[in-house]
Order: structure tokens, then sequence, then C-alpha cells
């Protein structure tokens, strides 16, 4: 084997000599952070010689002076965070089997802020199961049990794995593993449609302590994992397909370091006290009943304020801007999104049929054939219907369509989550329809008019992500593809936002922006998205009259802001924890009388904010002040007015913020000036 020149990406490191035996442990072993390499843009472990296999030599003999690129992978980045997880999920599966000798192995990949494994159990897992399964990957993590891959046959890993069903079932599926409609069921970290691999986790004195079919790569050896958690359990499908057996899941954590792990905890802690359901129940605002259904909310009197106020904002934002409304109905027949095309490419994320107007003779045969009839799933073809509704000109565009339009989807039992996944939301949803020199310009303004319209409601921390075609699940040509995603990567940069790619992560009749928001504990949203479409004008033949007489086909593009309202309230209600701003808050000021006798004038000083549109009420109850106080305060309301003998004399009140803070002897008109002033400005209080 002739040695070669490699670079070593980052390190600026170049004419580095490498035999056939060089590792990366070799290049970066004294480096605890680094826990892989990328060779020519492919992650292998640390363990693995350099020149194994390398992706794109096919012959590496007599290629002296030929350049390969290492990069080190740290613990920090995400592709080298996830190896970690996959690791420490590894140790959780060891673990689990070393107590429960039945269990059988199903998927254990890595996840956002973790990593889960699927077991086949004979009983669920306890809270005291998760404490001695901590302590036992504990005990793995210090033995320092190195990570060992081997290359083995199809069946080999049978032979290997005879006693594990769910990893029989990958090896014989492997071939399809991550491909099909929608099928994301972690398989892929086990399996792909090449060689197969087997990683040992090996002990000190050289035997094999466990083993698992993966794909890898991993840490070295266990002692890379320096901080982790198993946080929860529950049950799953095997494969996320309800007609499969039912497992017990186990989810853990990990991460680079002991202060990151606490600081995650920390940050669940928050978000589990700003949890949107909790906050729904204990302010009041709404509900899920079982008798309505799973992810359908009803909003109670209080939740209807914060909603109507949201939504009467938006509109006359809308108003302003240009917008026309429009509205539709919720059912169509199935035709329509057969035109679109949304029914043979999301059929299955549809709710069923309604099969009506079939009219039979006496005999019970067909008279008239009946019509399936669906619940909407989206607005736009709807609108490109109101577009075509009449011939159009030149001088109508750009046209932009307005509508909160209620609209359904069947999303599993499993994923329906409050008001963030639900089966019925409604749509703040707009579709611009304009001319191909239009279309640049009408993205810039409307990126803009997004983003400021997102910062009136409070955030103000974005990024934004570009979702690309995905070739096997798409219409339209390469060509059409190319222009669209070009106007959207040029209003990115217009923006001065950053820009990630989601490679593959489009509709398929259109690419995607969508911004991504920060919340006040850091967590990231999807919000507004915006499409370019040039599919669903051809397939509805949308056309206008150009200046020349000539008829064109207009550019669509699609834009829901809130993405829903539903969606958008339970975002705003864990960002606030509640605490609503003023202009939100289903109660904006609460009046408080040091005692009865004060009710009165409270309640006159309520008539001179409620004739300002000011929501207000006075705690006429017998509680004591502080129990009152302390009421106001657990609904979070932003302002409470406190009024005794000396606030009467001096026609004042004490001036009581929800933080806390009191200010006494604020004139009334002062005070009504402070509140109106608030929710005039959207302040945050």
């Amino acid at each position: 084997m002739s040695s070669m020149s490699i670079t070593i990406v980052g390190e600026q490191i170049e004419g580095q000599q490498v035999t056939d035996t060089t590792t990366g442990l070799d290049l970066f072993g004294d480096d605890k952070t680094i826990v892989a390499v990328r060779v020519n843009g492919e992650l292998r472990d640390l363990s693995r010689p350099i020149l194994d296999d390398i992706k794109g030599l096919d012959d590496i003999e007599g290629l002296d002076g030929a350049e390969i690129a290492i990069e080190p992978v740290s613990n920090a980045e995400p592709d080298g965070l996830a190896i970690v997880r996959h690791s420490a999920a590894h140790v959780a599966a060891q673990a689990v089997q070393a107590a429960h000798a039945d269990a059988k192995l199903g998927i254990g990949p890595p996840i956002t802020d973790g990593f889960y494994y699927d077991f086949d159990l004979a009983e669920p897992f306890t809270p005291e199961d998760l404490k001695d399964l901590e302590k036992r990957m504990t005990r793995i993590i210090k033995e320092r049990q190195r990570f060992v891959r081997r290359e083995v046959s199809d069946d080999e890993a049978r032979v290997e794995l005879a006693n594990e069903p769910y990893k029989l079932e990958l090896i014989t599926d492997k071939g399809s593993v991550g491909q099909g409609a929608g099928v994301d069921d972690g398989a892929s970290a086990e399996v792909g449609a090449g060689q197969l691999t087997i990683y040992d986790n090996v002990k000190r004195d050289g035997s094999v302590a466990w083993k698992d079919l993966c794909r890898g790569p991993h840490v070295p050896h266990t002692g890379y994992i320096p901080a982790y958690a198993l946080m929860r359990t529950s049950a799953a499908y095997w494969r996320g397909d309800q007609a499969n057996p039912q497992l017990q899941r186990l989810y853990g954590t990990a991460w680079p370091s002991r202060e990151e792990l606490k600081a995650y905890q920390t940050r669940l802690e928050e978000a589990a006290k700003r949890d949107h359901r909790r906050l729904g129940r204990e302010l009041d605002l709404f509900s899920f009943p079982d008798e309505i259904g799973s992810g359908m909310a009803v909003f109670h009197p209080k939740g209807g304020i914060l909603r109507k106020a949201m939504e009467d904002y938006s509109r006359q934002r809308h108003v302003d801007a240009g917008y026309e409304f429009v509205y539709s109905p919720h059912i169509s027949k199935g035709e329509l999104f057969e035109i679109s095309g949304h029914l043979g490419f999301y059929k299955e994320g549809m709710f069923p049929p309604m099969h009506v107007d079939e009219e039979l003779n006496d005999d019970g045969s067909v008279r008239k054939p009946g019509q399936d009839y669906y619940l909407k799933p989206m607005n736009c073809p709807m609108h490109c219907l109101i577009f075509r509704s009449r011939g159009r000109s030149y001088r109508e565009l750009p046209l932009r369509l307005f509508e909160f339009g209620s609209v359904y989807r069947y999303e599993m039992s499993g994923v329906v989550h409050g008001l963030t996944r639900v089966r019925g939301m409604t749509q703040d949803d707009a579709h611009i329809y304009c001319t191909e020199e239009q279309m640049q310009g009408e993205l810039i303004s409307l990126l803009q008019f997004v983003l400021d319209l997102l910062k009136d409601y409070g955030l103000n921390d974005f990024y934004l992500e570009l979702s690309t075609r995905d070739p096997e699940k798409s219409i339209g040509s390469d060509g059409e593809w190319e222009r669209a995603t070009l106007a959207l990567e040029q209003a990115a940069a217009a923006s001065g936002l950053d820009l990630v790619l989601d490679p593959g992560g489009a509709a398929f009749y259109a690419p995607k922006i969508s911004v991504q928001a920060r919340d006040a504990i850091g967590r990231t949203w999807q919000m507004s998205t915006i499409q370019v479409d040039l599919m669903l004008p051809e397939r509805f033949g949308l056309e206008y009259t150009a200046s020349d007489g000539t008829r064109r086909r207009p550019v669509m593009i699609h834009r829901a802001l809130f993405g829903s309202v539903e969606r958008f309230i339970g975002v705003l209600t864990e960002h606030y924890a509640g605490a609503f701003p003023p202009w939100l808050s289903p109660v904006q000021v609460v009046g408080i009388p040091v005692a009865a006798e004060f009710n009165g004038y409270l309640t006159e000083i309520a008539d001179k904010l409620r004739a300002e549109g000011v929501l207000v009420e006075v705690d006429t109850s017998d509680d004591r002040m502080q129990k009152k106080i302390r009421t106001a305060q657990q609904a979070k309301v932003p302002f409470m007015l406190i009024a005794g003998g000396q606030d009467v004399e001096a026609g004042a009140v004490s001036f009581r913020y929800r933080n806390g803070r009191q200010v006494n002897g604020v004139p009334v008109d002062e005070a009504v000036q402070i509140i109106t002033g608030a929710i005039r400005d959207r302040a945050q209080v």
C-alpha cells in the first residue's frame, strides 16, 4: 500500500502521511471532544482505518499524491452530538437486556435532544426501572467498553441475531428502509441498502459484553458519553404502524458535559411550567373534550377574547397591506383535490370521504351515482377557483386573497398534541397571484410583512429554512423548480436572516421558506411559510390577460402567517408563560377594593376603562384583599387597581403590576392613560 497526501480540514495540516492502518484515533485521539471523522464527507468511526473503503476512490493503489479530506467531528456539532446520543442508546439497550433477559430489541436512533430505544417486554417500564437502568448505564460507561465495528453478510447477521425477531425483519427489508412515502421510523440508523454492520461492546479483557445491528458510527468507547439521563417511557408501535405489535419506548438524553445536561433539564422544567395545555386549563382558555374527539379544541370565553384580539389585529394589518378577504366551504367533492394533486399525494393525511348524493331504485340498483366529499385539508384549490371564476387582467395583479379558513387533517393519535398538533385548525391562509415580473418584489415585501407581524406578537428572534424538491414526491419540471427555488433564495438573502437548507422537505408542488422563531426559553418553532408555486396555476388552467393582449399563466404564492391560529395560540401561551401582553390579555385590569364599601368607587373607574375598550373586572367577592391580589396574579392579569379610603379621598388608586411592583396614589385619569397606552402600543408589560 503506498502512502498518500491528505488534508485535515480545520487543522490546516497538509502533507500528513498515512498508511493503511492509520485511524482517526491516531490523528485526534488526544482530544476527547472529537468523536468521529469525516473522510471525503463520509462520517466514520475514529477507530476505523482512514484508507478503508474510501468513498470516491475506487483504486487506492498507485494514487501517490491523491488528496483525501479528513475532518474531525466534535461532540458539540450536530453530527457529533447525534453520534454521542446514538452510542448512549446502545448503552441503554445493553442495560435493559442485562436487567430483562427476555427483552427483544427494536430500533434505537438519535433524535432531537436525545435518543430512544424500543423494546418488546412482558411488562411496561416503571419509574423504579429507570433508576435501576441509569445505574447500570453508569457502570457500563465507567468500564469504557469499546464500540467495535464488524462487517457481516446478511446470512451471518441472521445467525448472530436469531433471537431478535425485529432485527431479522430489518435485515429482510434492508433494501426498502427509508424508501417510500412518509417512512421515517428510525430504521435507517440500523440498516441501509448496502453492507450490514454489527457493533460489539467490548470489555477491557476483550470479551464481548453486548452487540447490536447498526450502521454507526459510534464513539470509540463508552467513556466518551460524559452526561446522560433516562427521561421517560411510552408505548410505541413497531415502526410506527398501529397494525404492528406495541412495544415499550425508552427515552433518554446525552450531552457533551454535565453542565449542558443540567441546562437542558432546567429548560425542560421551564417548558413544563409553560405547557400550554396546563395553562389553558388554569387560565380557562381552551379545552379538548373527549366527547368531540382527539385533536379538536374548544375555546372558552377568555380564550375567545384572546383569539379575537389576535385575529382582529391580523385582519387589519392585511387590509392595510392590500389583501382581499374570501371565504370557502369546509367540504368539497374529491374531484377538486384530484385536480390539485393533494388527493394523490396526501390522501393518508386526509379524513375518509363522505359518500353522498347516491340515488337507488326500488330494487336497490343505482339510479344516480354518488359523490365522494372530503373535509378540506387546505384552502389553496378553492382560492384557485375564485381566481378562475372570471377573466383576469394584468391590472388586477398582484391579487392577494386572504382567508381564516378551517381545515381538517387526519393526524395519528400518537402525534396529536394540545394546540400545536391538531386535527381541526384555522389557517390564516393567503394566496397571492402575480406576474413573473412582480414575483421577486412581492416575495421580498411579503417576507418583511410576515416578520413585522410576528414581531408585533412578541416574537423577534428568527432564522429561515429553505425546503427544496424531493424528486420522488413532486410534480413539474426541473426548470420550474429551479426558478421557484432561486426566487425564494433571493428573498431570503434580502431579509438578512440566516438561511439553512432542508433538502427534499418541500411539498409536492412548490419549494418553501419557513420562518423559524425562537421563544422566550430558546426553543425553535416553525411559524410562517411561503411557497412559490408554478404547478397549481397550470393544473387549474389559471390565466390573465397581459398588457400585449396575450394569455399568460400567473405565479401563485402560498403564505400562512400563523401556520394555524390554534398552533400560534399554543406557541404564544408558552412563549409568555400565560402572561400575555395587555393587548392580548383576556382580562386586562382587575379592580380590587380594600373593603366592600369601595366597590362602587372601583366600578365607576371600571366604567371609564370600558368606555376606552379595556377589558376590566371588579372583584366584589367576599375574599380578603390579599387573596384577591393572589387570585389576579394567578390569572396573570397585567394590571390591578386597588382602592381604599385614602385613594377615594385623593381620586386615585394604588396601581399594581402583575410582577408585584406597586405604585400608590396614582390619579385615576393617569391610571387610565397608562393602561390604554400600554394596550394601544402593544407594550410587553
